[in-house]
């Protein structure tokens, strides 16, 4: 069954999934029914960033292929500031980012390209803290004050008064912490940190896509520090929400700024995204939600697209794509735990794309 949160839906059925590893998503035998026929006029995209939407995104590659034979789209997952940097310089047909185009990545896209930037969401998602207890604490609670210490590094051991006072029939372990943050340039940093610089009042390192964190040890891609989480005893980590349940991750249960204690999930990620007021860019930044059982740490992601391809085949098939992924690409964005994105944007994003893409 489907129910509304506003515009936004969310399946509450417990609909086939996908087997998903830190590297990739296997598609179950039998999900298409349509037979892949030969490829004619073949047609090869590359793409390359966010680690946040890959699981979503080769998904969707994989089965856009399967019914379009002819289109093959390569998307290498290696972070959003890398992403940026390759959509800058023109070395794949798209970009992907969690973290909206700043002036200066505008200003140096102008100058290049004398045209303005396209970027466009395609889904949404929340950054969860998944955490390596041993199993032994299955619902941590974390009010602010508790994760922002940790992020802080004030707050070093598993035992401290200040995630006990929320976990009073849990036996924590005196035991270090280990946080695990991003290496590479990220944009799910810059979500984490666009949400920490908001609720953590003595937060110094700023926000970005990468900083200089006050502690902590590095991981490459939301599949870096899934695997790092995974093997690190105490350890607790920022990552997308489809990674941290499709590789069974305990996820903490955050306190938000109306001072609800909510789990993240697809239904409380929405939450966060009804109501905002969607720029003409689509540049949203939700730093801290007010609604009531709002999860707290929620973002868009956006691909990055050119005003004109050399190929005409490459943009009609950018175009086609992008058109399908807005709507029969839904149910694979709820399967995984993403949120699609309302009807509205999607009409507006698509509207944009078959307004401002061009062939030369």
């Amino acid at each position: 069954m489907l129910q509304k949160f506003g515009n936004l839906i969310y399946n509450h059925t417990k609909a086939p999934r996908w087997i998903l590893t830190v590297t990739g998503v296997a598609l179950t035998t039998g999900l298409l029914s349509c037979q892949p026929q030969t490829p004619a006029n073949q047609v090869s995209i590359t793409g390359a960033g966010a680690s946040f939407p890959n699981p979503l995104y080769q998904a969707w590659f994989n089965v856009y292929n399967q019914q379009n034979p002819n289109v093959k789209i390569n998307y290498q997952s290696i972070g959003s500031g890398a992403g940026v940097n390759q959509y800058l310089e023109g070395t794949v047909d798209f970009g992907a980012t969690d973290a909206p185009l700043t002036e200066k990545e505008r200003q140096k896209f102008r100058a290049k390209y004398n045209a303005e930037p396209i970027q466009v969401p395609l889904t949404g998602g929340a950054v969860v803290f998944a955490y390596n207890l041993g199993g032994n604490v299955k619902n941590l609670r974390l009010s602010r004050q508790a994760y922002c210490g940790i992020v802080q590094g004030d707050i070093k051991t598993w035992d401290n008064p200040l995630i006990a006072k929320q976990n009073p029939n849990v036996n924590l372990p005196n035991t270090p912490i280990t946080f695990v943050r991003r290496a590479d340039g990220s944009g799910t940093t810059f979500l984490f940190t666009n949400h920490v610089s908001k609720a953590c009042p003595n937060w110094k390192a700023g926000v970005g896509k990468s900083i200089s964190w006050p502690v902590g040890i590095g991981a490459k891609g939301n599949e870096g520090i899934t695997a790092q989480i995974q093997k690190t005893q105490g350890a607790i980590g920022y990552v997308e929400y489809a990674y941290a349940r499709e590789n069974n991750l305990s996820m903490a249960t955050l306190e938000n700024k109306a001072g609800q204690f909510v789990h993240p999930s697809p239904e409380s990620a929405a939450r966060a995204l009804e109501g905002q007021t969607i720029p003409h860019n689509f540049a949203l930044e939700i730093s801290d939600p007010s609604r009531q059982q709002a999860y707290p740490i929620v973002g868009l992601t956006w691909l990055l697209l050119y005003n004109q391809y050399s190929d005409p085949a490459k943009a009609t098939a950018l175009k086609n794509f992008i058109n399908w992924a807005l709507t029969e690409g839904d149910q694979y964005a709820l399967r995984l735990g993403y949120i699609p994105i309302s009807n509205d944007l999607a009409q507006r994003v698509q509207s944009t794309v078959s307004e401002k893409i061009a062939a030369k």
